[in-house]
């Protein structure tokens, strides 16, 4: 039994290790907010200005390029409309940076139930011939820290993977509140340009 426990432990902490190393690259900044998509979108002024940004959205797939193409195809819908399709693009985009996020929490509050599993089951183990071991009080002793290291082990594993966990969602959330500034600059830019010319017929 105490194999078996010390066999999802080794297992849980390279899942751990795994997911933590690929959102570390999945949530790099210029991977999911490219320098030259936010250069784009701060030279996007008319809607002539728009076949530019879709082109390089399209040369340079992010999800913040996914968001922008989303905005861009539906500028002939009234702005409510497609403020409520980009959000929810938005929301399908974040969902995706947050995979694997999940797991970390879950080996957080696994790791250290596993390692108490092992403690416990070698302690259950060590304690059924204590009579004997009690004649070998050295033996006892080396017996008891050997047993705690299961504990130890699932504390090692599951305090790294808090620390990610919560730093990956804090970046997730500030990845989140750039592309919303993002797409707000941009679809406020091309509505306030369609409205100008309207305003100037008027006149």
């Amino acid at each position: 039994m105490e194999l078996v426990v010390y066999a999802l432990l080794g297992v849980t902490s390279i899942v751990g290790l795994t997911f933590i190393i690929e959102r570390a690259f999945a949530l790099r900044w210029r991977r999911v907010v490219p320098s030259e998509i936010e250069a784009a979108v701060r030279s996007c002024h008319t809607p002539e200005d728009v076949p530019m940004l879709k082109r390089v959205c399209e040369q340079h797939d992010s999800p913040m390029s996914r968001l922008l193409l989303v905005a861009a195809e539906h500028l002939h819908w009234p702005k409510v409309d497609n403020v409520d399709a980009t959000q929810t693009r938005a929301r399908r985009e974040v969902i995706r940076l947050e995979r694997g996020l999940v797991v970390l929490e879950i080996i957080v509050g696994i790791a250290p139930l596993l390692g108490l599993v092992g403690t416990i089951v070698g302690m259950m183990s060590a304690f059924s011939d204590v009579g004997q071991s009690l004649n070998n009080a050295s033996k006892l002793a080396k017996d008891i820290a050997t047993i705690l290291n299961a504990t130890l082990l699932g504390l090692l594993i599951a305090i790294p993977s808090l620390i990610f966990w919560s730093y990956y969602n804090k970046k997730v959330e500030a990845i989140a509140v750039e592309m919303e500034g993002l797409c707000d600059e941009f679809i406020r830019r091309q509505y306030r340009e369609q409205v100008a010319p309207t305003l100037l017929a008027a006149k």
